[in-house]
């Protein structure tokens, strides 16, 4: 079989309920919003706007290690862009200020909800990879014999 109906699941993968969390890591939410390593709970995450740190400097935890990439960036920039033009459209109905109004106004919004729209979701799976102890998936005629 292949895909999925030839895949085992991996024991690793089960998802963890609220209670079973060890002591010191933050739930994903409270993660994803403050920055905080899924390991210790330290605000180490971010070096940077929306970039990773490479480790925290508190518990160590490679950061690296997971796989998030830009994923969220394109939905992320879908999602904000439909809601400030309807915003922006609105507000034209609403109050008709010129042009430079509209300018002043929803360029930094926009430019300041993707950027933290980004910091926020690029966290939140990290820390959910951190706490469902994700790894690459793996055929099983790929795993070692003994």
């Amino acid at each position: 079989m292949s895909g999925a109906a030839g895949a085992r699941r991996s024991p690793r993968t089960d998802l963890t309920h609220d209670n079973d969390i060890k002591k010191g890591q933050p739930p994903v939410g409270r993660a994803a919003l403050f920055g905080l390593c899924p390991q210790c709970g330290a605000q180490t995450l971010f070096a940077g706007l929306a970039k990773f740190a490479p480790r925290c400097r508190v518990c160590g935890l490679d950061f690296e290690s997971y796989n998030v990439g830009d994923g969220p960036a394109a939905f992320l920039t879908m999602i904000i862009g439909a809601l400030i033009v309807v915003a922006a459209i609105l507000v034209d109905f609403a109050f008709e200020p010129p042009f430079w109004v509209h300018v002043i106004l929803w360029v930094p919004i926009t430019a300041a909800a993707v950027v933290y729209g980004l910091r926020i979701a690029k966290a939140a799976l990290l820390a959910s990879e951190h706490q469902r102890q994700a790894a690459e998936g793996r055929r099983a005629d790929d795993e070692p014999h003994d």
